[in-house]
């Protein structure tokens, strides 16, 4: 984005949600394996071996899917712009339409962990950490946008507004 004022792309750094993630691709490739090489299938009537492996391939890909995952905030002279980057698309927020913004600290408990959650203070996108900008929209809404550079991002949206 070349007129951005403000960019940051987080990561979700919660390991053991990957490692909870992991867990089922890994089973069924450890049961794909056993099946396909050892040729001892799985359970009494198993799936086929090419069954088996397109089930095996889609599971990893929807588990590198998620695990490639980024929060991304971008700021420009027009439009605030946050979401999860291989998910969703952003959602875009004309800066006419936010009254305020303001660095506040959070806990992620209070939305129900992290990703895209409602809480408190409204709409929420949550990556890591307790950091975050409080945006209150001229409707009345609230959104959340976590950030481990909440001043310089309320900063950013104060002066692009």
């Amino acid at each position: 984005m070349s007129d951005a004022v403000f960019h940051e792309v987080q990561r979700l750094r919660q390991w053991h949600i990957r490692i909870v993630l992991a867990l089922p691709p890994a089973a069924l490739l450890f049961i794909t394996i056993r099946q396909v090489v050892f040729h001892h299938p799985w359970g009494e009537h198993p799936i086929s071996n090419g069954g088996l492996i397109f089930l095996t391939v889609l599971l990893v890909a929807v588990y590198l899917r998620l695990i490639t995952v980024r929060l991304v905030t971008n700021v420009s002279a027009g439009e605030l712009a946050v979401g999860l980057r291989g998910l969703w698309k952003l959602r875009r927020v004309p800066l006419s339409a936010i009254r305020s913004a303001k660095p506040v600290e959070y806990s992620p408990l209070d939305y129900g962990g992290y990703g895209i959650r409602s809480g408190p203070g409204g709409l929420a996108y949550i990556a890591d950490g307790n950091r975050a900008v409080q945006l209150e929209l001229r409707d009345g809404s609230k959104l959340l946008i976590g950030s481990q550079r909440a001043e310089e991002l309320a900063r950013a949206v104060g002066q692009a507004h």
